[in-house]
């Protein structure tokens, strides 16, 4: 499948968006595309919201029509992660699994915390700089699952099948053979990245276990049923839009004369960022 982007508004403003397009067509980046790229060999698509090395905290959209990428706000400001050192922004792509939810009604058995009402995030963790709004074909290697305010917030760990790395790279123990040292990074860095804005430190369900692709696969299953239920309706949606122009299953789909209100791309250099955001952050307890 041919997918583009189309981006609206300056990059680092409250107006900019990225939605993605098929065939010069938008879709949403949650509901309208398909999961897996091949159910069969167990590849599967994921949409880049954050390439590594940046902090701009950009993420699917659930509220707005199509879903589009925007950059998280809060208090009125645009969001950033801070560099907790040794760390530079995030370590990997970062983004999310399409049609999957996590059920914020639904109480995992062995977390004991429910869903966070979001599509399953993915950490991409190839050599290649992805960009936002970036359709990635991918295998799962793993699984964390962060335990963020009282929610369950699952970190698949996933390599693009177009990495060098990719044919070595089938399960957990390969990640740490190949690339040693990224796991415990990547859990040091979901503990502390949030200790700069004054929060506590992060907690992980099994001890900060990475569990293995079965059980990665597991989670999956359960969110994509998770968001077929909530997609036909047969869970409550709450703000979520689920505008979509595929699911032969949902009473929200809607016409190509609906898509004509998402205005005509635009490329914009990037707004000026405030320098502190490249301030490095010293936090006691994190390794070196």
């Amino acid at each position: 499948m041919s997918y583009t982007v189309r981006k609206i508004g300056q990059p680092n403003t409250l107006e900019h968006r990225v939605y993605i397009e098929k065939d010069g067509v938008p879709v949403s980046p949650f509901h309208d595309i398909p999961l897996y790229a091949n159910e069969q060999q167990n590849i599967l698509n994921m949409i880049v919201e954050i390439p590594r090395w940046t902090n701009a905290k950009q993420e699917i959209s659930k509220e707005e029509f199509l879903n589009p990428i925007k950059q998280d706000v809060k208090k009125g400001k645009l969001r950033y992660v801070r560099n907790c050192f040794p760390h530079k922004g995030y370590l990997w792509n970062y983004g999310a699994f399409p049609q999957t939810w996590e059920d914020p009604h639904n109480v995992h058995p062995e977390t004991k915390a429910k869903g966070d009402n979001d599509p399953l995030d993915v950490c991409e963790i190839g050599e290649v700089v992805g960009y936002p709004g970036q359709v990635k074909q991918v295998k799962v290697l793993g699984v964390m699952a962060l335990l963020d305010e009282e929610e369950t917030d699952w970190k698949i760990i996933v390599v693009d099948v177009n990495d060098p790395l990719a044919a070595k790279l089938n399960d957990v123990e390969d990640v740490e053979r190949q690339l040693p040292g990224l796991l415990r990074a990547t859990n040091e860095w979901f503990r502390i990245y949030k200790i700069p804005d004054g929060k506590p430190e992060n907690q992980f369900a099994f001890s900060g276990e990475c569990k293995n692709k079965k059980y990665a696969l597991d989670v999956i299953r359960e969110c994509a049923d998770a968001w077929e239920k909530l997609v036909s309706g047969k869970t409550p949606k709450g703000d979520i839009s689920l505008a979509n122009s595929t699911v032969e299953s949902s009473s929200d789909r809607v016409d190509q004369g609906a898509l004509a209100s998402i205005p005509k791309g635009q490329d914009l250099p990037p707004a000026p960022i405030d320098s502190t955001v490249d301030k490095w952050f010293f936090i006691s307890g994190a390794a070196v």
